[in-house]
């Protein structure tokens, strides 16, 4: 890899781990596609040995990618009770009324400012995706279909007179490329009292409970405290505060506000950083492991699938999230292991996965075929999945989950 750190510039030369060729994760296929070849990228991560942040190069622009996307926030229950939680606490906590503004970097289809509104609080979503940001706009929620970086914020604080008492930016760091040129438009919008909230999927549980399907092609990006630390200092930002949270396997939320407040750190902040420590991240020596335990996996994942096909299972799947055509695609499923899989997001019915070419159905169509397994691709929603399908029960199904171990519950 012939390519530099996107946070210090370092030359790239440390594999985090080698997934192969892969197809977008979220480039879902039409009918009508089938017959066409598609194109595989690299799927190979590498780590930082100045600031420990892994990352993938980049193979396509994130208008390529992220112009019209099929991830609808809306569809997860347990995702609309986080930001309803997240709503009352910031509301509290910075003492938000009427007067403040929220603005949402990646606001989805309005899955969070939805409740801000609900409290009469001025709100902005910032949102590329044409199709979901009319969603948003459909409840209310004022939304700019376009990307965000500088020149965005700027026009918003020169043209319209806009800036962020409360900024929020969930799982959208990842899938920024220029990662300079976004905090920098962060920076210029956040008023001066202000405060950003960034949530991110945390890299030592990726480490640590082998996520290895969390990483894809749109995820250009896997961040640790330490690494994100640096980048925001960069622009005269500080974390003052930090989370950590169950979410997406394990989260951080970090607070971050300019700098030149002079605000003292939360203790929370030294103790994730001695965490990361502990466990070795602020050393890229210590990514190196990662790729021989997820090898390890991927061999035990195809022996169990080779077992339950020749035990004459039926095997259906759960979800059609990006990181499960990363699982998919790495361990060569076909639709002989896995004939279908199905999801509630209606946009993604119909469709095939990218690579493995398995369909999409409605999730009624487990109670037609009364599968003998239930693969959890979205194993972050497992616990509200397998409540919402316990009908499975009632046949002798079961679950099954693969990351970080094959468990069948």
């Amino acid at each position: 890899m012939n390519s530099h750190c996107r946070i210090c510039g370092t030359q790239l030369v440390h594999t985090f781990v080698d997934l192969g060729q892969s197809p977008f994760a979220n480039a879902f296929l039409t009918p009508e596609e089938l017959g066409n070849a598609e194109p595989h990228y690299p799927l190979h991560s590498y780590v930082c040995d100045t600031c420990c942040l892994v990352q993938l190069d980049q193979f396509a622009s994130p208008a390529s990618i992220f112009k019209h996307y099929l991830y609808l926030s809306s569809y997860s229950t347990s995702w609309l009770k986080h930001a309803e939680q997240y709503t009352d606490m910031a509301i509290r906590r910075f003492q938000l009324n009427i007067d403040s503004q929220v603005i949402e970097i990646a606001s989805n289809d309005g899955y969070l400012l939805q409740y801000f509104h609900q409290q009469g609080i001025r709100t902005l979503g910032i949102e590329p995706a044409s199709n979901v940001a009319q969603l948003a706009r459909d409840k209310g929620i004022p939304t700019k279909a376009e990307f965000f970086g500088q020149r965005l914020a700027e026009e918003l604080v020169k043209d319209e007179g806009i800036s962020g008492n409360l900024i929020v930016a969930n799982n959208v760091l990842a899938h920024v490329p220029d990662v300079q040129d976004f905090v920098a438009g962060l920076k210029r919008l956040l008023h001066p009292e202000g405060t950003i909230t960034i949530e991110f999927p945390h890299v030592l549980n990726l480490i640590r409970y082998k996520q290895f399907d969390t990483i894809y092609h749109e995820h250009f990006s896997y961040f640790s405290l330490f690494s994100a630390q640096q980048l925001f200092s960069m622009h005269g930002l500080q974390v003052t505060d930090v989370e950590v949270l169950s979410t997406h396997g394990g989260s951080l939320r970090l607070y971050i506000m300019h700098k030149d407040k002079g605000k003292l750190a939360a203790a929370a902040v030294q103790k994730v950083l001695e965490q990361e420590r502990q466990n070795g991240l602020h050393d890229w020596r210590a990514y190196t492991a990662f790729a021989q335990q997820v090898e390890q996996m991927r061999e035990d994942i195809v022996r169990f699938m080779m077992e339950a096909r020749n035990q004459g299972k039926l095997v259906a799947g759960y979800g059609a999230p990006a990181k499960g055509n990363t699982l998919l695609n790495y361990c060569g499923f076909h639709t002989a292991w896995l004939p279908f899989t199905v999801d509630q997001n209606p946009y993604k019915q119909g469709l095939y996965l990218p690579g493995s070419r398995i369909p999409i159905r409605s999730p009624e169509e487990l109670k037609r075929v009364r599968p003998d397994y239930v693969l959890i691709l979205a194993w972050n929603l497992k616990e509200e999945i397998m409540e919402q399908c316990a009908y499975i029960r009632e046949w002798g199904g079961k679950f099954v989950i693969l990351v970080p171990e094959i468990e069948v519950v």
